[in-house]
């Protein structure tokens, strides 16, 4: 695929099925009610087939030629993403309950100007029906260096344990290769409330006992998925195989200028800015 077809939107999304450039087109209404409807009643929505499969198989070899300098990422931590537990609580208890994760993070400095990725995330159609989705007036790229569009990479054995994320108003990925086998992603909606904890809920789930409530989402390679994590446990199970899934991560911000804290991308990519 030459490296010009991804710099063009109709290049990297299959428009035909998903026609966010054609505002008075009344599929893309009919896509922004759904979307929303779905998150709204299960904290997630999916839009498979998002992708077009060139632009897939470009993103993931601009993956596997980033993986050498990519950071690993792994950690024991609880599901409220600390890494030290709660003394003055029992043993059990879901604060002191901790978990390995690991990946292989891949910042967006690392992804060529040409990635497919970075077609997406800068088109401003997409921007403008993703903050139709979630609710918000108009949403921004982050300019961080590190942060903006980055890639997930899964090795054998690899995971995202069960996790509330901490400040996140909606997550967006997208899958670029499913494993073998294994890393599955698993969200239990609204686990917790903000006006409830719900300790007895989230124990429940991180000691493995089974809740039908607890939902696999299927994701098909060039899915895309937006879910918010705030309130709902979710993970990726680990993943089995030699083949890598690799999912690419989507950073939008609220308002104009957002650069991330130095100290979390040391955390996150082994490095507080860009130094490639």
């Amino acid at each position: 695929m030459d490296a010009a077809d991804v710099s063009r939107p109709d290049a990297v999304i299959d428009l035909a099925r998903y026609p966010l450039d054609a505002p008075d087109d009344p599929r893309r209404a009919e896509i922004v009610a759904r979307c929303r409807s779905d998150l709204e009643r299960d904290q997630y929505c999916e839009l498979p087939g998002f992708l077009t499969e060139a632009a897939r198989a470009r993103a993931v070899a601009d993956a596997l030629a980033a993986l050498p300098r990519g950071h690993d990422n792994s950690a024991e931590r609880n599901c409220y993403l600390q890494r030290t537990g709660d003394p003055s609580l029992p043993s059990d208890h879901p604060r002191n309950i901790m978990l390995s994760a690991s990946t292989r993070m891949l910042a967006a400095d690392l992804l060529p100007p040409t990635s497919p990725l970075k077609t997406l995330y800068y088109w401003a159609p997409l921007q403008q029906a993703i903050a139709e989705i979630v609710g918000e007036a108009r949403l921004y790229p982050n300019e961080d260096p590190l942060q903006p569009v980055n890639t997930l990479c899964y090795r054998e054995g690899d995971r995202s344990a069960w996790h509330f994320d901490s400040v996140n108003a909606f997550t967006m990925t997208l899958m670029l290769q499913a494993p073998e086998r294994g890393g599955e992603f698993q969200i239990w909606p609204n686990t917790r409330s903000d006006d409830d904890q719900r300790y007895d809920q989230v124990t429940r789930v991180l000691k493995g006992e089974a809740d039908d409530r607890i939902r696999t989402v299927a994701r098909e390679p060039g899915a895309l998925c937006l879910f918010r994590g705030c309130n709902s446990l979710h993970r990726v199970s680990p993943v089995e195989g030699d083949r890598l899934r690799i999912m690419g991560v989507f950073v939008y911000e609220t308002e104009p200028g957002v650069i991330g804290d130095p100290q979390v991308n040391e955390t996150v990519y082994g490095r507080p800015t860009a130094t490639v």
